[in-house]
């Protein structure tokens, strides 16, 4: 389970904790991306495993980024070398050609920041929000193809198209508030997201699904190349019965 969101820039966890009902074995560990991960075992026989995520998260007030980095130090070898993980495209990433031609097109006379943000919003724009039509192993070819997905697609679809013009950029998964308007102490039905970071002389982060930048209704748990880095929760189950998955997620402003 990789529910907990991190302590960063931008955001502190006070309080984290992850509780798996009929629970014979657990271990807490952060992963190779920086990730909290709560490995379990329920051996027992069971008809239905819960798995609890509280947490408690100081949100800061987005700082300004300078991001002026120029395409010469982008695609420098150090730059390149320290990166090198968020430019190589993946099954889940690989962008359809016509992507990659608008994407070319799109940053042309710009800077890698205002490339980044114009290719975003350009490639978003042609896709449609569309529930249901997607799975988590649908790729950015397909999505291209049928032009519509959830918020997981626009992150690879992006995600592909940025890399594409030689730019770092990293998959962020996390929580999203939808109301920012929320009173104190209401609790509202939130929303596991996903955005997108692209590195520009610092990480800029952005929504493509939203078109816009990143802000403090947005909670970060986890960072990697692709979704495959960060599921929020995945393992084996054996048995004859089949099995269903059922989610939700509740957010309460406290201050």
């Amino acid at each position: 389970a990789r529910l907990p969101p991190l302590t960063t820039v931008g955001q502190t966890a006070l309080d984290a904790r992850v509780e798996v009902s009929a629970m014979t074995w657990t271990h807490t560990y952060w992963d190779y991306w920086g990730s909290q991960v709560t490995a379990f075992d329920v051996l027992a026989p069971h008809e239905t495993l819960e798995v609890v995520a509280s947490s408690t998260v100081e949100v800061w007030p987005a700082r300004e980024v300078v991001a002026d980095a120029t395409w010469d130090a982008v695609r420098s070898d150090a730059v390149t070398d320290q990166w090198v993980e968020f430019l190589g495209q993946s099954r889940s990433t690989e962008p359809d050609d016509e992507v990659v031609d608008i994407s070319r097109s799109t940053a042309s006379g710009l800077g890698p920041d205002g490339a980044a943000r114009a290719i975003c919003e350009r490639i978003a724009g042609l896709v449609e929000y569309v529930p249901g039509v997607t799975s988590v192993h649908t790729d950015a070819a397909e999505v291209w193809r049928v032009k519509a997905g959830v918020c997981q697609d626009y992150a690879h679809l992006t995600l592909g198209a940025l890399r594409s013009v030689g730019i770092p950029a990293r998959y962020v998964s996390g929580y999203l508030h939808p109301k920012p308007d929320a009173d104190l102490g209401e609790t509202v039905e939130g929303q596991s997201h996903a955005w997108v970071e692209w590195w520009a002389g610092e990480w800029v982060a952005f929504d493509p699904t939203h078109g816009g930048p990143v802000g403090s209704d947005h909670v970060v748990v986890a960072r990697g190349r692709n979704y495959a880095d960060v599921p929020p929760l995945k393992g084996v189950y054996a048995g004859t019965a089949p099995s269903e998955l059922f989610v939700s997620v509740e957010l309460t402003r406290l201050s």
